[in-house]
Protein backbone atom coordinates (compact mmCIF):
# COMPACT_ATOMS: atom_id res chain seq x y z
CA UNK A 1 0.00 0.00 0.00
CA UNK A 2 2.97 2.29 0.54
CA UNK A 3 3.89 1.79 -3.10
CA UNK A 4 0.35 2.59 -4.22
CA UNK A 5 0.39 5.77 -2.16
CA UNK A 6 3.71 6.80 -3.68
CA UNK A 7 2.44 6.08 -7.19
CA UNK A 8 -0.64 8.15 -6.45
CA UNK A 9 1.59 11.08 -5.55
CA UNK A 10 3.70 10.51 -8.66
CA UNK A 11 0.59 10.45 -10.80
CA UNK A 12 -0.58 13.76 -9.32
CA UNK A 13 2.83 15.31 -10.00
CA UNK A 14 2.94 14.02 -13.57
CA UNK A 15 -0.58 15.24 -14.18
CA UNK A 16 0.22 18.73 -12.93
CA UNK A 17 3.44 18.77 -14.91
CA UNK A 18 1.65 17.64 -18.07
CA UNK A 19 -1.02 20.31 -17.72
CA UNK A 20 1.52 23.10 -17.16
CA UNK A 21 4.04 22.05 -19.80
CA UNK A 22 1.35 21.48 -22.44
CA UNK A 23 0.67 25.20 -22.22
CA UNK A 24 4.36 26.20 -22.32
CA UNK A 25 5.69 23.83 -24.99
CA UNK A 26 4.53 22.85 -28.48
CA UNK A 27 3.95 19.50 -30.22
CA UNK A 28 7.16 20.18 -32.14
CA UNK A 29 9.16 20.37 -28.87
CA UNK A 30 7.74 17.07 -27.69
CA UNK A 31 8.26 15.57 -31.12
CA UNK A 32 11.98 16.39 -31.13
CA UNK A 33 12.48 14.77 -27.74
CA UNK A 34 10.34 11.83 -28.85
CA UNK A 35 12.72 11.23 -31.76
CA UNK A 36 15.74 11.11 -29.47
CA UNK A 37 14.02 9.00 -26.82
CA UNK A 38 13.54 6.19 -29.34
CA UNK A 39 17.33 5.74 -29.26
CA UNK A 40 17.86 6.60 -25.59
CA UNK A 41 15.12 4.25 -24.35
CA UNK A 42 16.54 1.43 -26.45
CA UNK A 43 19.97 1.85 -24.88
CA UNK A 44 18.38 2.12 -21.41
CA UNK A 45 17.27 -1.51 -21.59
CA UNK A 46 20.87 -2.73 -21.67
CA UNK A 47 21.87 -0.57 -18.70
CA UNK A 48 20.14 -2.84 -16.19
CA UNK A 49 20.87 -6.06 -18.18
CA UNK A 50 18.16 -7.75 -16.10
CA UNK A 51 20.57 -7.95 -13.15
CA UNK A 52 18.41 -5.97 -10.74
CA UNK A 53 15.53 -8.41 -11.22
CA UNK A 54 17.99 -11.29 -10.78
CA UNK A 55 18.96 -9.77 -7.42
CA UNK A 56 15.32 -9.55 -6.35
CA UNK A 57 14.33 -13.03 -7.53
CA UNK A 58 17.30 -15.12 -6.30
CA UNK A 59 16.64 -17.13 -3.11
CA UNK A 60 19.97 -16.34 -1.46
CA UNK A 61 22.65 -13.89 -2.49
CA UNK A 62 26.05 -12.91 -1.06
CA UNK A 63 27.79 -9.57 -0.64
CA UNK A 64 30.42 -10.62 -3.20
CA UNK A 65 27.71 -11.34 -5.78
CA UNK A 66 26.02 -7.98 -5.24
CA UNK A 67 29.36 -6.19 -5.61
CA UNK A 68 30.11 -8.04 -8.82
CA UNK A 69 26.70 -7.13 -10.23
CA UNK A 70 27.20 -3.48 -9.20
CA UNK A 71 30.46 -3.20 -11.16
CA UNK A 72 28.93 -4.98 -14.15
CA UNK A 73 26.03 -2.51 -14.18
CA UNK A 74 28.40 0.44 -13.82
CA UNK A 75 30.56 -0.82 -16.70
CA UNK A 76 27.59 -1.50 -18.97
CA UNK A 77 26.05 1.90 -18.21
CA UNK A 78 29.31 3.73 -18.94
CA UNK A 79 29.76 1.95 -22.26
CA UNK A 80 26.17 2.68 -23.22
CA UNK A 81 26.60 6.37 -22.41
CA UNK A 82 29.67 6.55 -24.62
CA UNK A 83 27.87 4.63 -27.36
CA UNK A 84 24.89 7.01 -27.36
CA UNK A 85 27.27 9.98 -27.40
CA UNK A 86 29.13 8.59 -30.42
CA UNK A 87 25.86 7.83 -32.24
CA UNK A 88 24.38 11.30 -31.68
CA UNK A 89 25.33 12.57 -35.18
CA UNK A 90 23.70 9.49 -36.71
CA UNK A 91 20.44 10.27 -34.93
CA UNK A 92 20.50 13.76 -36.39
CA UNK A 93 21.21 12.41 -39.88
CA UNK A 94 18.44 9.80 -39.67
CA UNK A 95 15.73 12.35 -38.84
CA UNK A 96 17.26 15.23 -40.79
CA UNK A 97 17.24 17.51 -37.72
CA UNK A 98 20.69 19.04 -36.89
CA UNK A 99 19.63 20.05 -33.36
CA UNK A 100 19.23 16.41 -32.34
CA UNK A 101 23.00 15.88 -32.18
CA UNK A 102 23.41 18.08 -29.10
CA UNK A 103 20.21 16.80 -27.48
CA UNK A 104 21.28 13.16 -27.83
CA UNK A 105 24.80 13.93 -26.58
CA UNK A 106 23.52 15.63 -23.42
CA UNK A 107 21.00 12.88 -22.65
CA UNK A 108 23.80 10.30 -22.83
CA UNK A 109 24.95 11.59 -19.42
CA UNK A 110 21.91 9.99 -17.82
CA UNK A 111 23.45 6.53 -18.33
CA UNK A 112 26.50 7.42 -16.27
CA UNK A 113 24.32 8.84 -13.50
CA UNK A 114 21.62 6.17 -13.22
CA UNK A 115 23.83 3.12 -13.70
CA UNK A 116 25.45 3.57 -10.29
CA UNK A 117 22.19 3.17 -8.37
CA UNK A 118 20.76 0.03 -10.03
CA UNK A 119 21.89 -2.52 -7.44
CA UNK A 120 21.17 -0.19 -4.51
CA UNK A 121 17.54 0.05 -5.60
CA UNK A 122 17.42 -3.71 -6.23
CA UNK A 123 18.53 -4.28 -2.64
CA UNK A 124 15.77 -2.02 -1.36
CA UNK A 125 13.19 -3.99 -3.39
CA UNK A 126 14.59 -7.34 -2.28
CA UNK A 127 14.19 -6.36 1.36
CA UNK A 128 10.78 -4.73 0.86
CA UNK A 129 12.02 -1.23 1.71
CA UNK A 130 9.22 0.29 -0.34
CA UNK A 131 8.85 3.36 1.86
CA UNK A 132 12.44 4.35 1.01
CA UNK A 133 11.86 3.68 -2.68
CA UNK A 134 8.73 5.83 -2.42
CA UNK A 135 10.74 8.76 -1.10
CA UNK A 136 13.26 8.36 -3.92
CA UNK A 137 10.70 8.22 -6.73
CA UNK A 138 8.41 11.00 -5.49
CA UNK A 139 11.14 13.45 -4.48
CA UNK A 140 13.21 12.98 -7.64
CA UNK A 141 10.17 13.38 -9.85
CA UNK A 142 9.16 16.57 -8.03
CA UNK A 143 12.63 18.06 -8.48
CA UNK A 144 12.74 17.10 -12.15
CA UNK A 145 9.28 18.53 -12.79
CA UNK A 146 10.08 21.86 -11.11
CA UNK A 147 13.31 22.24 -13.11
CA UNK A 148 11.51 21.43 -16.36
CA UNK A 149 8.79 24.00 -15.69
CA UNK A 150 11.33 26.64 -14.67
CA UNK A 151 13.37 26.11 -17.84
CA UNK A 152 10.22 26.16 -19.99
CA UNK A 153 9.21 29.48 -18.45
CA UNK A 154 12.66 30.82 -19.34
CA UNK A 155 12.05 29.88 -22.98
CA UNK A 156 14.35 26.86 -23.24
CA UNK A 157 11.69 24.93 -25.25
CA UNK A 158 12.77 21.31 -25.88
CA UNK A 159 15.89 21.86 -23.77
CA UNK A 160 13.61 22.24 -20.77
CA UNK A 161 12.63 18.58 -21.15
CA UNK A 162 16.30 17.60 -21.43
CA UNK A 163 17.27 19.54 -18.32
CA UNK A 164 14.39 18.09 -16.33
CA UNK A 165 15.31 14.56 -17.36
CA UNK A 166 18.93 14.92 -16.24
CA UNK A 167 17.90 16.57 -12.97
CA UNK A 168 15.48 13.72 -12.26
CA UNK A 169 18.23 11.14 -12.86
CA UNK A 170 20.73 12.95 -10.62
CA UNK A 171 18.23 13.47 -7.79
CA UNK A 172 17.16 9.81 -7.92
CA UNK A 173 20.74 8.53 -7.73
CA UNK A 174 21.77 10.83 -4.87
CA UNK A 175 18.66 9.97 -2.84
CA UNK A 176 19.27 6.27 -3.46
CA UNK A 177 22.80 6.54 -2.07
CA UNK A 178 21.46 8.42 0.95
CA UNK A 179 18.68 5.97 1.76
CA UNK A 180 20.75 2.86 0.97
CA UNK A 181 24.32 3.65 2.04
CA UNK A 182 25.67 0.26 0.96
CA UNK A 183 29.23 0.32 -0.36
CA UNK A 184 30.25 -2.26 -2.97
CA UNK A 185 33.41 -4.27 -2.53
CA UNK A 186 35.98 -5.10 -5.16
CA UNK A 187 34.99 -7.11 -8.21
CA UNK A 188 35.94 -10.77 -7.73
CA UNK A 189 35.83 -13.68 -10.12
CA UNK A 190 34.17 -16.94 -9.23
CA UNK A 191 31.33 -15.46 -7.19
CA UNK A 192 28.70 -17.67 -8.84
CA UNK A 193 26.76 -15.04 -10.78
CA UNK A 194 26.69 -16.97 -14.06
CA UNK A 195 23.09 -18.17 -13.58
CA UNK A 196 22.01 -14.65 -12.57
CA UNK A 197 23.58 -13.26 -15.75
CA UNK A 198 21.69 -15.90 -17.76
CA UNK A 199 18.40 -14.93 -16.12
CA UNK A 200 19.17 -11.27 -16.74
CA UNK A 201 20.07 -11.99 -20.35
CA UNK A 202 16.70 -13.59 -21.08
CA UNK A 203 14.93 -10.72 -19.36
CA UNK A 204 16.96 -8.19 -21.34
CA UNK A 205 16.04 -9.99 -24.55
CA UNK A 206 12.38 -9.73 -23.62
CA UNK A 207 12.79 -6.03 -22.83
CA UNK A 208 14.44 -5.45 -26.22
CA UNK A 209 11.57 -7.16 -28.00
CA UNK A 210 9.06 -5.18 -25.94
CA UNK A 211 10.91 -1.98 -26.73
CA UNK A 212 10.54 -2.51 -30.46
CA UNK A 213 6.86 -3.31 -30.09
CA UNK A 214 6.31 -0.12 -28.07
CA UNK A 215 8.57 2.28 -29.96
CA UNK A 216 8.37 1.23 -33.60
CA UNK A 217 5.30 3.45 -33.89
CA UNK A 218 7.32 6.48 -32.74
CA UNK A 219 10.11 5.64 -35.17
CA UNK A 220 7.75 5.26 -38.13
CA UNK A 221 5.70 8.36 -37.31
CA UNK A 222 8.80 10.50 -36.76
CA UNK A 223 10.34 9.29 -40.04
CA UNK A 224 7.28 9.42 -42.31
CA UNK A 225 4.91 11.94 -40.74
CA UNK A 226 7.26 14.42 -38.99
CA UNK A 227 7.82 15.97 -35.57
CA UNK A 228 4.37 17.59 -35.26
CA UNK A 229 2.54 14.30 -35.86
CA UNK A 230 4.87 12.50 -33.47
CA UNK A 231 4.32 15.17 -30.81
CA UNK A 232 0.54 14.73 -31.06
CA UNK A 233 0.81 10.93 -30.97
CA UNK A 234 3.20 10.82 -28.01
CA UNK A 235 1.07 13.25 -25.99
CA UNK A 236 -1.98 11.03 -26.54
CA UNK A 237 -0.03 7.91 -25.64
CA UNK A 238 1.63 9.35 -22.55
CA UNK A 239 -1.52 11.01 -21.22
CA UNK A 240 -3.41 7.74 -21.38
CA UNK A 241 -0.55 5.50 -20.20
CA UNK A 242 0.33 7.80 -17.31
CA UNK A 243 -2.46 6.59 -14.97
CA UNK A 244 -2.19 3.03 -16.31
CA UNK A 245 1.52 2.95 -15.47
CA UNK A 246 0.94 4.40 -12.02
CA UNK A 247 -1.46 1.54 -11.29
CA UNK A 248 0.37 -1.33 -12.99
CA UNK A 249 3.97 -0.66 -11.94
CA UNK A 250 3.52 -0.57 -8.15
CA UNK A 251 1.31 -3.65 -8.16
CA UNK A 252 3.83 -5.61 -10.22
CA UNK A 253 6.71 -4.25 -8.17
CA UNK A 254 5.17 -5.57 -4.95
CA UNK A 255 3.80 -8.79 -6.48
CA UNK A 256 7.07 -9.95 -8.07
CA UNK A 257 8.98 -10.88 -4.88
CA UNK A 258 5.84 -12.29 -3.26
CA UNK A 259 4.93 -14.51 -6.21
CA UNK A 260 8.55 -15.64 -6.50
CA UNK A 261 8.45 -16.81 -2.90
CA UNK A 262 5.19 -18.74 -3.52
CA UNK A 263 6.40 -20.82 -6.47
CA UNK A 264 6.35 -23.99 -4.36
CA UNK A 265 2.78 -23.29 -3.13
CA UNK A 266 0.57 -23.34 -6.27
CA UNK A 267 -2.73 -22.60 -4.54
CA UNK A 268 -1.43 -19.61 -2.62
CA UNK A 269 0.35 -18.41 -5.76
CA UNK A 270 -2.86 -18.53 -7.80
CA UNK A 271 -4.89 -16.80 -5.08
CA UNK A 272 -2.36 -14.00 -4.71
CA UNK A 273 -2.13 -13.47 -8.46
CA UNK A 274 -5.92 -13.37 -8.71
CA UNK A 275 -6.01 -10.65 -6.05
CA UNK A 276 -3.40 -8.61 -7.93
CA UNK A 277 -5.25 -9.06 -11.22
CA UNK A 278 -8.60 -8.11 -9.68
CA UNK A 279 -7.12 -4.96 -8.15
CA UNK A 280 -5.51 -3.96 -11.45
CA UNK A 281 -8.63 -4.66 -13.52
CA UNK A 282 -10.89 -2.83 -11.06
CA UNK A 283 -8.80 0.32 -11.54
CA UNK A 284 -7.78 0.25 -15.20
CA UNK A 285 -10.92 -1.01 -16.99
CA UNK A 286 -13.27 1.77 -15.77
CA UNK A 287 -10.55 4.37 -16.31
CA UNK A 288 -9.96 3.26 -19.91
CA UNK A 289 -13.69 3.21 -20.64
CA UNK A 290 -14.13 6.73 -19.28
CA UNK A 291 -11.22 7.98 -21.43
CA UNK A 292 -12.98 6.51 -24.45
CA UNK A 293 -16.32 8.13 -23.59
CA UNK A 294 -15.09 11.58 -22.55
CA UNK A 295 -11.74 11.92 -24.30
CA UNK A 296 -12.41 15.34 -25.84
CA UNK A 297 -13.15 16.90 -22.45
CA UNK A 298 -10.05 15.36 -20.86
CA UNK A 299 -7.79 16.70 -23.59
CA UNK A 300 -9.23 20.22 -23.28
CA UNK A 301 -8.73 20.20 -19.52
CA UNK A 302 -5.28 18.64 -19.27
CA UNK A 303 -3.60 19.81 -22.48
CA UNK A 304 -5.63 22.77 -23.71
CA UNK A 305 -7.69 23.57 -26.79
CA UNK A 306 -4.58 23.74 -29.02
CA UNK A 307 -4.21 19.95 -28.64
CA UNK A 308 -7.60 18.91 -30.05
CA UNK A 309 -5.85 16.80 -32.72
CA UNK A 310 -4.88 14.43 -29.89
CA UNK A 311 -8.51 13.39 -29.21
CA UNK A 312 -9.01 10.71 -31.93
CA UNK A 313 -5.70 9.00 -31.13
CA UNK A 314 -6.38 9.23 -27.39
CA UNK A 315 -9.73 7.48 -27.78
CA UNK A 316 -8.32 4.72 -29.96
CA UNK A 317 -5.54 4.08 -27.46
CA UNK A 318 -8.15 3.90 -24.70
CA UNK A 319 -9.74 0.98 -26.56
CA UNK A 320 -6.39 -0.82 -26.52
CA UNK A 321 -5.82 0.20 -22.92
CA UNK A 322 -8.86 -1.70 -21.65
CA UNK A 323 -6.74 -4.87 -21.83
CA UNK A 324 -3.21 -3.39 -21.96
CA UNK A 325 -2.44 -3.27 -18.24
CA UNK A 326 -4.08 -6.54 -17.26
CA UNK A 327 -2.48 -8.40 -20.17
CA UNK A 328 0.88 -7.16 -18.93
CA UNK A 329 0.62 -9.52 -15.97
CA UNK A 330 1.52 -12.38 -18.33
CA UNK A 331 5.15 -11.40 -17.97
CA UNK A 332 4.80 -11.19 -14.20
CA UNK A 333 3.66 -14.83 -14.08
CA UNK A 334 6.49 -16.03 -16.32
CA UNK A 335 9.22 -14.11 -14.46
CA UNK A 336 8.08 -15.12 -10.98
CA UNK A 337 7.76 -18.76 -12.13
CA UNK A 338 11.31 -18.78 -13.49
CA UNK A 339 10.31 -19.18 -17.17
CA UNK A 340 12.59 -16.41 -18.44
CA UNK A 341 13.33 -18.17 -21.74
CA UNK A 342 9.63 -18.56 -22.53
CA UNK A 343 9.19 -14.90 -21.68
CA UNK A 344 11.89 -14.08 -24.24
CA UNK A 345 10.13 -16.10 -26.97
CA UNK A 346 6.78 -14.52 -26.22
CA UNK A 347 8.28 -11.03 -26.29
CA UNK A 348 9.89 -11.67 -29.66
CA UNK A 349 6.64 -12.89 -31.22
CA UNK A 350 4.60 -10.06 -29.72
CA UNK A 351 7.14 -7.53 -31.00
CA UNK A 352 6.96 -8.85 -34.56
CA UNK A 353 3.16 -8.70 -34.47
CA UNK A 354 3.05 -5.13 -33.18
CA UNK A 355 5.70 -3.82 -35.57
CA UNK A 356 3.85 -5.41 -38.49
CA UNK A 357 0.61 -3.76 -37.36
CA UNK A 358 2.33 -0.34 -37.19
CA UNK A 359 3.64 -0.80 -40.72
CA UNK A 360 0.10 -1.60 -41.89
CA UNK A 361 -1.34 1.46 -40.13
CA UNK A 362 1.25 4.13 -41.04
CA UNK A 363 -0.25 4.92 -44.50
CA UNK A 364 -3.44 5.98 -42.69
CA UNK A 365 -1.72 8.46 -40.39
CA UNK A 366 -1.42 8.45 -36.61
CA UNK A 367 -5.03 7.27 -36.23
CA UNK A 368 -4.19 4.29 -38.43
CA UNK A 369 -1.16 3.42 -36.31
CA UNK A 370 -3.19 3.60 -33.10
CA UNK A 371 -6.00 1.49 -34.58
CA UNK A 372 -3.56 -1.17 -35.77
CA UNK A 373 -2.03 -1.28 -32.30
CA UNK A 374 -5.44 -1.80 -30.70
CA UNK A 375 -6.37 -4.62 -33.08
CA UNK A 376 -3.04 -6.39 -32.47
CA UNK A 377 -3.51 -6.25 -28.69
CA UNK A 378 -6.91 -7.93 -28.85
CA UNK A 379 -5.88 -10.46 -31.50
CA UNK A 380 -3.03 -11.88 -29.44
CA UNK A 381 -4.68 -11.76 -26.00
CA UNK A 382 -6.31 -15.19 -25.70
CA UNK A 383 -3.59 -17.26 -27.47
CA UNK A 384 -0.91 -15.53 -25.40
CA UNK A 385 -2.69 -16.38 -22.15
CA UNK A 386 -2.67 -20.10 -22.95
CA UNK A 387 1.01 -19.93 -23.89
CA UNK A 388 2.16 -17.90 -20.87
CA UNK A 389 0.08 -19.70 -18.23
CA UNK A 390 1.00 -23.22 -19.34
CA UNK A 391 2.87 -25.00 -16.56
CA UNK A 392 2.06 -22.31 -13.97
CA UNK A 393 -0.55 -22.29 -11.18
CA UNK A 394 -2.61 -19.73 -13.14
CA UNK A 395 -5.42 -20.79 -15.47
CA UNK A 396 -6.96 -18.88 -18.37
CA UNK A 397 -10.46 -19.51 -17.02
CA UNK A 398 -9.49 -17.85 -13.73
CA UNK A 399 -8.10 -14.87 -15.65
CA UNK A 400 -11.34 -14.40 -17.61
CA UNK A 401 -13.60 -14.87 -14.57
CA UNK A 402 -11.60 -12.28 -12.63
CA UNK A 403 -12.08 -9.67 -15.36
CA UNK A 404 -15.83 -10.13 -15.81
CA UNK A 405 -17.09 -8.29 -12.67
CA UNK A 406 -15.13 -5.03 -13.20
CA UNK A 407 -15.87 -5.12 -16.94
CA UNK A 408 -19.64 -5.54 -16.47
CA UNK A 409 -19.79 -2.89 -13.76
CA UNK A 410 -17.83 -0.49 -15.97
CA UNK A 411 -20.27 -1.01 -18.84
CA UNK A 412 -23.22 -0.30 -16.52
CA UNK A 413 -21.59 2.90 -15.29
CA UNK A 414 -20.71 3.86 -18.87
CA UNK A 415 -24.32 3.50 -20.00
CA UNK A 416 -25.42 5.74 -17.15
CA UNK A 417 -22.77 8.27 -18.15
CA UNK A 418 -24.01 8.35 -21.75
CA UNK A 419 -27.60 8.69 -20.58
CA UNK A 420 -26.85 11.69 -18.39
CA UNK A 421 -24.72 13.32 -21.09
CA UNK A 422 -27.55 12.91 -23.59
CA UNK A 423 -30.05 14.33 -21.10
CA UNK A 424 -27.97 17.38 -20.22
CA UNK A 425 -26.92 18.19 -23.81
CA UNK A 426 -24.26 20.52 -22.42
CA UNK A 427 -20.52 20.63 -23.10
CA UNK A 428 -19.66 22.82 -20.13
CA UNK A 429 -17.38 21.85 -17.28
CA UNK A 430 -20.27 21.58 -14.80
CA UNK A 431 -22.15 19.11 -17.00
CA UNK A 432 -19.06 16.96 -17.46
CA UNK A 433 -18.40 16.98 -13.72
CA UNK A 434 -21.95 15.78 -13.07
CA UNK A 435 -21.58 12.99 -15.62
CA UNK A 436 -18.21 11.76 -14.38
CA UNK A 437 -19.36 11.96 -10.76
CA UNK A 438 -22.30 9.73 -11.58
CA UNK A 439 -20.02 7.37 -13.49
CA UNK A 440 -17.65 7.03 -10.52
CA UNK A 441 -20.49 6.76 -7.98
CA UNK A 442 -22.23 3.96 -9.85
CA UNK A 443 -19.03 2.06 -10.47
CA UNK A 444 -17.83 2.33 -6.88
CA UNK A 445 -21.24 1.45 -5.43
CA UNK A 446 -21.66 -1.66 -7.55
CA UNK A 447 -18.03 -2.69 -7.03
CA UNK A 448 -18.30 -2.42 -3.27
CA UNK A 449 -21.01 -5.08 -3.32
CA UNK A 450 -18.13 -7.53 -3.83
CA UNK A 451 -16.46 -8.61 -0.53
CA UNK A 452 -13.01 -8.73 -2.12
CA UNK A 453 -13.25 -5.08 -3.21
CA UNK A 454 -14.45 -3.99 0.24
CA UNK A 455 -11.52 -5.77 1.87
CA UNK A 456 -8.96 -4.19 -0.50
CA UNK A 457 -10.40 -0.68 -0.12
CA UNK A 458 -10.50 -1.00 3.67
CA UNK A 459 -6.88 -2.11 3.82
CA UNK A 460 -5.78 0.73 1.54
CA UNK A 461 -7.61 3.41 3.55
CA UNK A 462 -6.26 2.07 6.84
CA UNK A 463 -2.68 2.00 5.53
CA UNK A 464 -2.79 5.46 3.97
CA UNK A 465 -4.37 6.98 7.10
CA UNK A 466 -1.90 5.52 9.58
CA UNK A 467 1.19 3.85 8.19
CA UNK A 468 2.10 6.08 5.26
CA UNK A 469 3.23 9.23 7.13
CA UNK A 470 5.02 7.12 9.73
CA UNK A 471 6.94 5.20 7.10
CA UNK A 472 8.05 8.34 5.32
CA UNK A 473 9.29 9.76 8.60
CA UNK A 474 11.07 6.51 9.41
CA UNK A 475 12.81 6.54 6.04
CA UNK A 476 14.07 10.09 6.55
CA UNK A 477 15.13 9.70 10.20
CA UNK A 478 16.86 6.35 9.81
CA UNK A 479 18.28 6.74 6.33
CA UNK A 480 21.70 5.55 7.36
CA UNK A 481 20.38 2.59 9.33
CA UNK A 482 20.20 0.08 6.50
CA UNK A 483 19.81 -3.37 8.06
CA UNK A 484 23.10 -5.25 8.41
CA UNK A 485 21.43 -8.26 6.82
CA UNK A 486 20.40 -6.34 3.70
CA UNK A 487 22.52 -8.78 1.69
CA UNK A 488 21.65 -12.37 2.50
Amino acid sequence: MTVLGAEGMRFALRLVGTMVLARLLTPFDYGLIGMVMVVVNFAQMFKDAGLSMATVQKDRITAEQISALFWLNALISGLLGVGVLVCSPLVSMFYGRPELTAVTAVLSLSFLIEGLAIQHQALLRRHVQFHRLAIITVASQLVGMLITIALALLGWRHWALVGGSLTHALASTLLTFYLCPWMPGRFRRGTGIRDMIGFGGNLTGFNIATYFSQNADNLLIGSYLGADALGIYTRAYHLFMMPVTQIRNPLCQVAMPVLSSLRSQPERYANYYQRVLDCMASCTIPMALYCLLDGDFLIRVFLGSQWTAVVPVFRILAVAGIVRAIAGTRGLVLMSSGFSRRLLYFGAFNSVLNVASFAVGIPFGIEGVASAYAVANYAILLPSLFYCFHGTPVRVSMFVKTLLPPALVSVAAGLAFLGVAQLLQNDGIAAHCVSVSLYCAIYMTLSCLRPQVRETVGLFVKTVASAWPAKIGLGLREAAAVPKAIVK
